[in-house]
């Protein structure tokens, strides 16, 4: 066996074992590696996504955390200890919660802004935007060889949070009037004491988003069809309702 032959024969596996390394979210949001097999099984577009939606569950929930301690009364409202509890369930994996009366996606986003919602907005608004982030991720939680994605949902749930970005700081406690303050507390437009964690978080999710839809279109010579609304008037766009092309 020549020398050539025998540095193949061992870089191989060697090329293997790292492909099977792979990097994630650990639960206390640092990066991890660890080795699993089933990675053998992954390209890399699989490990973009992977990463990419990892990235977007995670920019959820600290979105989540953050109005909880800016609105403490939601989580209370559900009968939970406390705002970690709140969290907790929510993120539970669960997306039919009692409170909501079978809405999902754009539909239990919206009902957080309603004036009659007696519930847990904050569960509300992230449940439903949950649902549209898992609908554009079809429902998995890793991708492999033979797994797809649609662009065109994933378009969709980045325009969704645009909208309900809008609708949070627009929805006062009193109606339109400036005076009252939002039925949900987000950003601290204070010149003195400023707050703009909310907006870089959800600008963050909304480009992870975007690029993966990109990704996902240039892959198979789609075009993605975009939607010119006003935000005053916009309405959520489909994510679940959309089948794979």
């Amino acid at each position: 066996m020549t020398c050539k032959r025998l540095a193949a024969l061992i870089l191989i596996p060697a090329t293997l074992l790292t492909a099977a390394c792979a990097t994630r979210v650990g639960s206390t949001g640092q990066m991890e590696n660890r080795f699993d097999p089933r990675y053998l099984a992954k390209t890399e577009i699989d490990r973009v996504i992977d990463t990419n939606r990892a990235e977007v569950m995670g920019g959820l929930r600290r979105i989540a955390e953050k109005l909880y301690k800016r609105n403490p009364r939601e989580w209370r409202k559900s009968g939970q200890a406390s705002a970690e509890a709140a969290l907790d369930r929510l993120f539970g994996g669960r997306l039919d919660f009692p409170e909501l009366e079978g809405r999902r996606e754009g539909a239990a986003a919206l009902h957080a802004f309603s004036a009659g919602y007696q519930g847990d907005r904050v569960l509300a608004l992230i449940a439903g935007l949950l649902g549209m982030s898992t609908a554009a991720f079809e429902n998995k939680d890793d991708f492999y060889l033979l797994d797809d994605l649609d662009e065109q949902k994933l378009y969709n749930c980045a325009r969704n949070i645009e909208i309900a970005i809008w609708k949070m700081s627009s929805t006062k406690k009193g109606g339109g009037d400036e005076s009252h303050e939002p039925l949900l507390l987000s950003n601290e437009l204070d010149p003195n004491h400023p707050n703009l964690s909310f907006e870089r978080e959800f600008g963050r999710i909304i480009g992870l988003l975007d690029f993966l839809s990109k990704i996902v279109a240039d892959k198979h010579g789609r075009t993605i069809t975009r939607f010119t609304q006003s935000l005053a008037t916009a309405v959520f766009l489909p994510v679940g309702a959309l089948g794979i092309r």
